[in-house]
């Protein structure tokens, strides 16, 4: 299969991306099928309540970590 592509590259000429028309993606997956195989998930119940002791509240910490990314 000839696939037509484009190389996207940085400020120093190096390749950073390949770009491919919509088509050719979509037949490129109709040949691998549904995608690629899922992962199990982790199984996390050891973890359950390890973190009772911390100090703040979790979703003000998640709050507040968030807001230092807007800075």
């Amino acid at each position: 299969m000839k696939i037509e592509k484009r190389f996207l590259t940085d400020e120093n000429l190096r390749p950073i991306a390949v770009v491919i028309d919509y088509e050719t993606w979509r037949e490129i997956e109709r040949k691998l099928g549904d995608g690629w195989p899922e992962k199990p998930g982790a199984d996390l119940t050891p973890f359950i309540g390890t973190l009772k002791s911390w100090p703040e509240d979790p979703v003000e910490y998640q709050r507040r970590i968030r807001d230092e990314w807007e800075d």
